[in-house]
């Protein structure tokens, strides 16, 4: 267990904002999306689901001060994994976005590849909980 720097607490609650405005965006708009973006309607509407859970995930994390530093480092890894994963989809040939699908699909990689820097720097700044 770890007590949370200010820096990592704030960090997960911003990616939680972040994540659960995009999950909802995500889930409730894949059609329009889909078709704005050229990707799959099912990709966005899943990719939102989840998403949506683990925004409440990380926003619960991110409400604690007393955290277990494997979850934070979970986090971390994942929102990491993310962003290589968006940038290889790219160049993939799965899917065959616009031009504007290719930008969004880019920015929120490079966003979230903020959000694991910003966890990690957050995470070193986290002490051991004191025992009274």
């Amino acid at each position: 267990m770890i007590t949370s720097s200010p820096l990592l607490r704030r960090a997960l609650i911003a990616d939680a904002a972040f994540s659960g405005i995009a999950g909802l965006a995500l889930t409730f708009g894949a059609s329009p999306l889909a078709g704005m973006l050229q990707l799959p309607d099912a990709m966005l509407r899943e990719t939102g689901l989840f998403l949506i859970v683990y925004a409440s995930f990380v926003g619960w994390l991110g409400s604690r001060p007393i955290v277990p530093k494997p979850l934070i480092l979970l986090v971390i890894a994942g929102n990491a994994a993310w962003t290589v994963g968006s940038i290889a989809l790219l160049f993939s040939g799965l899917v065959t976005p616009n031009v504007l699908g290719e930008i969004v699909v880019a920015a929120q990689a490079v966003g979230t590849g903020v959000f694991a820097e910003l966890q990690y720097i957050g995470l070193r700044r986290s002490a051991d909980p004191v025992s009274v």
